[in-house]
């Protein structure tokens, strides 16, 4: 079963790549993020056509999550639960039924966090500690559990070309890396860590700068893993060929194999 994560960065303006690149990956589950439109608006139709199922939260311009499956998915649940008053489109759950047991796949939008002085960044590490609770309270059910999406988190600094010029930024100060070793302290393995230790692995290139041209990346776009799913991991890939195409988001997909199989 391969499951994947892209930050997409408009699923309207970048549907074209979106098909292209389920046809090229076949991933059974895809967890996007920053979709940018309401549940009506987004272009369910021409994702189902090949064979997917959609659900979405949505919003409109900013931020929405959407998960598409080609099995059933059953309990899908919008928002992390935490704060009633959250009313940003950051987080979908769903379930997949397997010949034995089910896997969970949640899909979020971590905040950001910049300007770190503004009231931004206390909310993302208050997103955070929630993720915390949801995920303390799932690994509880002992079922494959995947944590998918743009994390916001430079979790090391073999995750990021530079890490001097990151050092004030939200997505790579002290208390938002300590918050996200935190989660993994939970019983989570980071995809990717379980199989290369190599620098370099980055899903995020900024539009500025020539970012992409020079390789100065960042990787903040994750696949966490309870021990039921860790144990059953294959193999993990980054896509970074989509970020040379043509008006590309600045997020490159990242999926995952697993040995499991659908009911």
């Amino acid at each position: 079963m391969r499951i994947a994560t892209w930050n997409v960065n408009s699923v309207r303006q970048r549907l074209d790549h979106l098909l292209t690149w389920l046809r090229d990956c076949a991933p059974d589950i895809v967890c996007l993020q920053e979709i940018k439109c309401v549940d009506e608006a987004f272009p369910r139709e021409a994702i189902e056509a090949l064979g997917y199922n959609v659900i979405t939260h949505g919003q409109k311009t900013f931020n929405g999550v959407a998960l598409l499956s080609k099995y059933p998915l059953e309990e899908a649940t919008p928002r992390l639960p935490g704060d009633d008053d959250d009313v940003h489109a950051r987080f979908i759950e769903g379930v997949v039924s397997l010949k034995s047991g089910v896997v969970r796949v949640a899909c979020l939008y971590l905040p950001n966090g910049n300007p770190v002085d503004t009231d931004k960044y206390p909310y993302k590490l208050k997103w955070m500690s929630r993720l915390q609770e949801f995920t303390r309270a799932r690994l509880k059910t002992e079922e494959p559990l995947i944590l998918a999406g743009d994390f916001n988190v430079i979790p090391a600094a073999a995750d990021v070309h530079n890490p001097a010029a990151w050092a004030n930024d939200a997505l790579f100060k002290p208390e938002t890396r300590e918050s996200f070793q935190a989660l993994l302290g939970l019983g989570l393995t980071d995809a990717l860590r379980a199989v290369t230790d190599e620098p370099g692995q980055y899903t995020f290139w900024d539009y500025q700068a020539g970012a992409w041209q020079k390789n100065w990346g960042i990787r903040i776009d994750h696949l966490l893993l309870s021990p039921q799913a860790a144990d059953r991991l294959v193999d993990v890939g980054i896509d970074k060929y989509v970020r040379a195409w043509e008006k590309p988001s600045d997020h490159v997909p990242v999926w995952i194999d697993l040995d499991l199989e659908a009911a």
